[in-house]
């Protein structure tokens, strides 16, 4: 009897370091994650951007926009374009956001209207 309560203490341990080591390990992620989209100087746009265009019905054109590329570790420039409304939602453009240590692309979203 001793024996299976002393095993079932050490399950109920390795899965507590399991379940610990996992959220630690995400933490890190996710802080690496964020701090590796700040930059120094925020970027401007290139010169030749294409302004708005007249979109067909139903489409709405979304600027263009800084996206961060984790391949290559940087922003890369997506160009303008038009999109398929969102029933009941509105377009709200990107912008940067000033944080510690730089500056941050906040992507573009829709939101209810």
């Amino acid at each position: 009897m001793k024996k299976m309560v002393e095993l079932k203490e050490v399950c109920i341990m390795k899965k507590a370091f399991i379940i610990l080591a996992l959220l630690f390990g995400s933490l890190v992620l996710t802080t690496h994650h964020i701090q590796a989209q700040v930059v120094v100087v925020k970027p401007v746009p290139p010169k030749n951007v294409v302004k708005r265009i007249a979109c067909g019905p139903n489409r709405v054109w979304i600027d263009g926009h800084w996206r961060w590329n984790n391949r290559t570790k940087r922003y890369v420039w997506v160009k303008g374009h038009c999109a398929k409304k969102k029933r009941g939602h509105a377009w709200v453009p990107g912008h940067w956001k000033k944080v510690p240590g730089g500056w941050r692309w906040v992507p573009g979203h829709w939101r209810r209207a």
